[in-house]
């Protein structure tokens, strides 16, 4: 069976052979599309499916994830700004620390790519894009970006020292 082999080739492969195998595997995915029909506008029923994924996304947040912090910070006798700080961030960062848990299991680089990645994005895109939609100009003092960026510099070092040898030590 082609998923059995596939599985095995996996099971019994390095970091770098699965890099190998999923680059060629792209052209042999497993699509419900051939080529020529994604061509032809399948693609956009890929999109579309995407879209009905955030919407998705969305709205489990929306129902499930906020009234769940709410009740918490309600029991923890929280303020809403330790509440956004904290939970808010929490949650906003899970999908990167579940990335890199999985980095980790399977010894891949993905990690430390997703956490600086997902750091850049956040400052520059997120905090670009409250400016964007703010109804009024915004009035800024230096201090918290000089803050901000005085710990990301220093958060940066910190990986840099720690990943420098290609490996971290469970005292690291």
């Amino acid at each position: 069976d082609r998923y059995v082999l596939a599985w095995e080739r996996f099971a019994s492969s390095s970091a770098a052979d699965l890099r190998r195998l999923a680059i060629a595997d792209l052209d042999e995915s497993d699509d419900l599309f051939t080529q020529e029909q994604r061509e032809h506008g399948a693609a956009l029923l890929h999109t579309i499916a995407l879209f009905y994924s955030f919407l998705a996304l969305a709205i489990v947040c929306d129902e499930f994830f906020v009234p769940a912090l709410e009740v918490i910070t309600e029991v923890l006798q929280l303020s809403p700004d330790v509440a956004g700080a904290t939970f808010m961030a929490a949650g906003g960062s899970a999908p990167e620390f579940f990335t890199s848990l999985i980095g980790v299991i399977q010894e891949t680089d993905v990690g430390i790519g997703t956490i600086v990645g997902s750091a850049v994005f956040n400052v520059l895109f997120v905090i670009g894009a409250c400016a964007l939609v703010a109804p009024s100009a915004l009035q800024l003092t230096w201090f918290p970006l000089a803050r901000d960026c005085s710990f990301y510099i220093v958060d940066l070092i910190a990986l840099f020292l720690v990943i420098r040898d290609g490996a971290v030590q469970w005292w690291e």
